[in-house]
């Protein structure tokens, strides 16, 4: 692996208040040398993405691997995911789990990342796929959530769709890094996912995406493209036109032969 040299927690939190990081979601090599050869600071990723090709493709970024919530469920599990995310590359956990496992983690000396405001795998408590934030009651939360992040000994928390007013006061009023998905230029990151900064989500884009590329028209156009190429291959074999000639393993001429009179003298199978 080639040798790097990509920030630190410490280095991140002294950038607290100091400028605009960039962060994205990542789930491919080729995504991640992409944002590494774009300037990107951060960039969350699947614990699998991790290995030794990710560093090569991206020795710079800052990398926070997420304990998908749900798939451990005992503060021994996330532990044991965590140190083997953070051996594998990772510089930081993203973890949606309870305050208990967040300041266990934190005792062992495990960079934390949590999540507030609209938290997807959570979304049931705040009515669903949408703002929250929106109300005196709603931000207070969002600030208590924030503050017990804190104690529990987070450095840093994702905060999603959250009016950037209510956002911006928060990470003035916290010590961790705030990486803003929907909450406006008042934290301390711009969190958006590749596939909405590429165009290549079908559905859905949410309102704080913004869409720089249109990959789905070209991964359309290279579907058809395949398809006419296979469609192409069938005829050929069809017809005979493949394999022709140069697709051919040659043989000297006396080889050949020497190798079809053995044959005929070989005994038959019946």
């Amino acid at each position: 692996m080639k040798k790097h040299m990509r920030p630190t927690v410490a280095d991140l939190l002294a950038m607290k208040g100091m400028r605009q990081l960039t962060m994205l979601r990542v789930e491919t090599l080729e995504e991640a040398e992409a944002a590494e050869r774009a300037g990107v600071d951060l960039l969350s990723v699947p614990p699998g993405l991790l290995q030794p090709a990710f560093r090569d493709a991206a020795p710079t970024c800052f990398a926070f691997p997420g304990l998908e919530y749900g798939q451990f469920v005992t503060t021994e599990e996330y532990l044991r995911g965590a140190f083997e995310a953070l051996r594998a590359g990772g510089d930081a956990v993203y973890c949606a789990a309870s305050l208990q496992t967040v300041r266990r983690m934190r005792d062992e000396g495990i960079p934390v990342c949590g999540h507030v405001g609209l938290v997807p795998s959570k979304a049931t408590w705040t009515g669903g796929f949408r703002a929250v934030g929106k109300t005196v009651a709603s931000a207070l939360e969002i600030w208590r959530q924030t503050k017990a992040l804190e104690d529990a000994g987070a450095f840093a928390a994702e905060i999603e769709v959250v009016p950037g007013e209510v956002a911006g006061a928060i990470s003035a009023r916290t010590s961790m890094l705030m990486l803003s998905m929907g909450a406006g230029a008042g934290c301390d990151a711009q969190y958006l996912f590749t596939e909405d900064v590429l165009g290549a989500n079908r559905g859905h884009y949410p309102r704080h995406a913004k869409v720089y590329r249109n990959f789905a028209a070209e991964y359309d156009r290279l579907q058809q493209e395949r398809i006419a190429a296979f469609s192409e291959f069938v005829a050929d074999v069809t017809s005979g036109a493949y394999p022709a000639e140069p697709h051919h393993v040659a043989i000297d001429d006396a080889e050949l032969k020497a190798f079809l009179d053995h044959l005929e003298t070989a005994p038959r199978n019946t």
